[in-house]
């Protein structure tokens, strides 16, 4: 009962819809060869816990946004070819649209909420790929510490459409004095670290008692009240958990 009940709540993630199919990136599979090494070469990076993201499956990467060089960062450490969700400003320039077009990134449209990119999102994670969001919604522009925004529930959603995709949180740190805000000139002798967390998925946060702390039979309560009602409980379910994944970027030292 524990599993159909946790996989009947899949309905109730708001994503819904048909997703295109993604483009093939064969440009983007030899930077994430040839990348890191010369990355690496030029600036002083620091990864931490890396072993914990899987090399193979599907999988999201939730991180803090600090500044544009953030998905380079997550990309170079994690090694794998990561799809982001791209703000549309990102295409509206021949350069920046070839750079989003050639490595299969999603463009999203904050007026709709991005409901179409985390429908194209979820195709990313069918294909057994990896998903990095950045669920504060746009990188902070915050002049001193806390850097980081209010997480927004997109990430919550995907991980329930996904109960059993781990969510790695991904903290990101110093990319700020690298590459200021407004400032095109980059400190290359900054050093950057990247911060990995332990996965956790949708199916295993629900039960714990320290995430959703909900038994089977609650969860089916939830599928079986009243629209209201069950959207009132998702909401809060849906916070609940983008509240903690951000706790857990914090913890990881994410300003």
């Amino acid at each position: 009962m524990g599993t159909n009940a946790v996989d009947s709540l899949r309905g109730l993630s708001g994503i819904k819809g048909d997703a295109k199919p993604l483009p093939f990136t064969p440009i983007y599979s030899l930077l994430v060869k040839i990348g890191p090494v010369i990355f690496r070469t030029i600036f002083r990076i620091r990864t931490l816990g890396i072993e914990r993201i899987p090399k193979k499956g599907p999988v999201i990467l939730a991180g803090n946004h600090l500044a544009h060089v953030d998905p380079i960062l997550m990309i170079v450490g994690s090694r794998r070819t990561v799809r982001f969700l791209s703000k549309k400003e990102h295409y509206d320039q021949a350069f920046t649209k070839f750079v989003m077009k050639t490595t299969g990134q999603i463009e999203t449209d904050r007026e709709s909420g991005g409901k179409d990119a985390l429908i194209q999102a979820t195709e990313v994670l069918r294909r057994g790929e990896a998903m990095g969001i950045f669920p504060e919604g746009t990188r902070s522009r915050k002049s001193e510490a806390p850097y980081m925004q209010k997480g927004k529930t997109g990430v919550a959603r995907l991980a329930l459409t996904f109960p059993d995709v781990p969510i790695h949180p991904v903290a990101i740190l110093d990319t700020h004095k690298m590459l200021k805000p407004g400032s095109k000139m980059f400190r290359i002798t900054t050093p950057l670290t990247m911060s990995v967390g332990k996965g956790i998925t949708w199916r295993e946060w629900i039960h714990h008692p320290n995430g959703g702390n909900l038994s089977e039979s609650e969860i089916q309560q939830i599928v079986d009240s009243e629209q209201d009602i069950r959207d009132q409980q998702m909401a809060t379910l849906f916070r609940r958990f983008t509240d903690q994944l951000m706790g857990s970027l914090s913890a990881l030292g994410a300003p």
